[in-house]
């Protein structure tokens, strides 16, 4: 590798991308653990645990503990604060495969590839200003979800009120008879 590793969320070379956990020749594929991280990649640590304690994969055993160590080497190296940090970047390399055989007929061989994988968690917290932005942008998104069902829920109960005759016109409607004469 030539370059700096891109895919750590800092594009800039020689600039700390945050603290890193690395689990190298993990017994699993690398696709079935990436499935894992997506889920906690942009996520505080705390939530991230939450997810990957109720996950019933695999990978998020191996992710979990790797979790666990990213923020450990955060509060211990770098003096973070635990309750601050985020998944800034987590990924997924594929690491050696190993490869047997088994026998078939007719003499031949099946392969079989038993693949590995390295696992990279980069945590780090987030400034003030990106801070304001994530609760902003949450809270609009939230807010508009909301906004936007109760203003449905409204306009749902206007319409149905409009289409129900009033108590008023319900007396009204009641002293008439069939005829059209009134009582």
């Amino acid at each position: 590798m030539t370059g700096p590793k891109l895919n750590e969320a800092t594009r800039v070379a020689g600039v700390s991308s945050g603290t890193r956990a690395k689990a190298m020749n993990v017994r699993m594929s690398a696709s079935k653990v990436r499935v894992v991280l997506n889920h906690i990649r942009g996520v505080d640590v705390r939530s991230a645990d939450n997810t990957l304690a109720l996950m019933q994969r695999d990978a998020a055993h191996d992710v979990r503990k790797l979790l666990a160590s990213a923020v450990a080497n955060a509060v211990n190296n770098d003096s973070k604060d635990a309750d601050t940090l985020f998944v800034k970047a987590c990924f997924a390399d594929e690491g050696p495969t190993m490869k047997r055989f088994r026998p078939r007929a007719k003499g031949r061989a099946g392969a079989i590839f038993k693949r590995t994988c390295h696992i990279t968690i980069v945590v780090d917290t987030l400034s003030d200003e990106k801070l304001a932005v994530r609760e902003q942008a949450a809270a609009a998104k939230g807010g508009a979800r909301t906004s936007s069902r109760a203003a449905r829920v409204a306009s749902r109960a206007r319409a149905a009120k409009n289409a129900a005759p009033s108590n008023d016109e319900a007396a009204n409607d009641e002293t008439t008879t069939e005829s059209g004469e009134e009582n």
